[in-house]
């Protein structure tokens, strides 16, 4: 095939970013919708464009007076909100899988930089990838794994090749502070290289000493700005401690399971990339202090709370790029030849390749098809209660409600400010107090009925077939008035409910229904 001909063919960060965008779509784009938290995300984003403010007290829910609340990734969702009044949570969908492939094209663009077998690469980048699938939502923190890679890529081009583009961190630390709490890892990865190269300017000799110092002084100017421009956000030095406060809660820790350590009995491509690393590491042996350090620090992350899997699976690809070209370094003459060849010839076709058409193309045909209807995304009614709320949208019902915290997402999505929720996806909002008082409920401890009367809850919304509705149903004291596959809704026999209950007298669990 001629050079001429393949300018018309997808370069490989292409492919990536087509295949990834496409498999999110077409076939994980409800799932990018499997966390109601997408919803009170949109309605703060519409809150602060409507009143040109970042709220810093709650205005979800019906506790008062009102708990302290700062919406620290208000800029992520002043886009979020942006993005729906254009097109809705179809809108949303499509412009989070935007952000994703994009995210796995750039680390792919940054393996292919490296001095390391392409082929081998793809392979570790495409393992990345699956194993990151499991937080793939629409929400704030993608924006934090695109920036991850443009920041670490930065600083590692940096500190191995010489090439200095410092001078674009304090501009994407001010954008990161304001999108989401990831900002936190930017400045931790800045002290992991501030620490390599002071360990290199005390042990090593000459040359490497000089330079060590010299990369030392122009990174702690840096780091210094990025921590200047941090500052920079509603919150001021405040945010800085967020993550510690996140870390401290325990509520939040114990209870919200996205925060819990990974599960290796599940089938989770993460233990398949951390064995992959594990041996790659042990054969190279070609791994420096910061390299140790960044997967020290990454692989506790991902230890701790599976949030952070994404987050390894970023900083770990080029780092086995790296072991594994080293892995082939060390191979007999003739399978050298073998892989540097094939490498040779990839790059080679990979380098006249057309670029960014083909995902221009591609994103121009989702919009084409979007506009015209051909694909649509909304919460999955299966899971989540959206009949549920739109009887509620019909049928006001008064007083306080206990909820089920993701129906309170839900709620505040699809019913704010008719409705104003006990609970939702804010749990290091509401913190141990209120967190201990909605378990208290949800699990059923000793004190639950004590809990609905201290809080004075008149009904109460929450999933059918779970203990809590099974034993409402048993209750004189609570009447069902609406039931559905998904979500129960119960009003508590008092004079200002008799008229519901007289309206719906003979409602029965779905499962019942035959």
């Amino acid at each position: 095939m001629s050079a001429k001909s393949r300018l018309w063919l997808p370069s490989i960060a292409d492919v990536v970013f087509i295949c990834v965008l496409l498999i999110t779509l077409f076939k994980g784009g409800n799932e990018l919708l499997g966390d109601a938290d997408t919803g009170y995300h949109i309605r703060t984003g519409e809150y602060i464009l409507n009143h040109h403010t970042v709220p810093t007290h709650d205005i979800f829910s019906f506790i008062t007076p009102p708990l302290p609340w700062f919406a620290h990734e208000w800029l992520s969702e002043v886009i979020m909100a942006w993005v729906h009044q254009l097109g809705g949570l179809t809108a949303i969908v499509i412009f989070f899988s935007l952000l994703i492939a994009l995210c796995y094209a750039l680390l792919f663009k940054f393996v292919e930089s490296l001095p390391s077998n392409l082929l081998f690469g793809l392979l570790i980048v495409a393992l990345a990838l699956t194993s990151s699938w499991l937080h793939w939502l629409a929400r704030p923190h993608i924006f934090s794994l695109v920036l991850t890679v443009l920041w670490y890529r930065i600083l590692d081009e940096y500190q191995n090749t010489g090439r200095n583009r410092l001078l674009l961190l304090p501009a994407l630390m001010l954008l990161w502070v304001n999108l989401h709490g990831g900002f936190f890892l930017g400045l931790l990865l800045l002290g992991i290289y501030l620490g390599g190269n002071v360990l290199s300017s005390l042990f090593a000799t000459g040359q490497d000493a000089d330079q060590a110092k010299r990369k030392l002084h122009k990174l702690a100017i840096f780091a210094l700005a990025c921590i200047a421009v941090s500052l920079i956000n509603p919150r001021g030095y405040e945010v800085l401690l967020y993550p510690f406060e996140i870390a401290s809660n325990k509520f939040v820790t114990a209870n919200v399971v996205e925060y819990f350590s990974p599960n290796f009995h599940d089938p989770l491509p993460y233990k398949y990339l951390l064995l992959v690393a594990i041996g790659i590491l042990v054969v190279s042996r070609s791994v420096g202090a910061i390299e140790w350090m960044l997967l020290l620090l990454l692989t506790y992350m991902s230890l701790y709370s599976v949030r952070f899997i994404p987050l390894f699976a970023i900083i770990v690809t080029p780092i086995l790029a790296r072991g594994g070209q080293a892995i082939i370094d060390r191979l007999s003459d003739r399978l050298r030849k073998f892989f540097a060849t094939r490498d040779e010839n990839l790059r080679e076709n990979n380098g006249v390749a057309a670029g960014y058409v083909w995902p221009i193309v591609t994103i121009v045909v989702v919009f084409a098809l979007a506009a015209g209807g051909k694909i649509h995304y909304g919460f999955d009614p299966a899971i989540k209660p959206v009949a549920a709320v739109e009887f509620l949208k019909k049928e006001p019902i008064g007083g306080k409600v206990f909820n089920d915290d993701e129906f309170g997402d839900y709620l505040i999505y699809a019913a704010w400010s008719q409705y104003k929720v006990f609970f939702d996806g804010r749990s290091d909002m509401y913190g141990e107090f209120w967190g201990e008082q909605y378990t208290a409920v949800t699990r059923l401890k000793p004190n639950w009925e004590e809990v609905t009367e201290k809080n004075n809850f008149s009904w109460i919304f929450f999933g059918a077939k779970t203990p809590l509705s099974l034993l409402l149903l048993e209750k004189k004291s609570w009447r069902l008035i609406y039931a559905d596959k998904v979500a129960n809704i119960f009003v508590k026999d008092i004079p200002e409910n008799r008229a519901l209950i007289a309206k719906y007298p003979n409602v029965r669990p779905v499962a019942d229904a035959n």
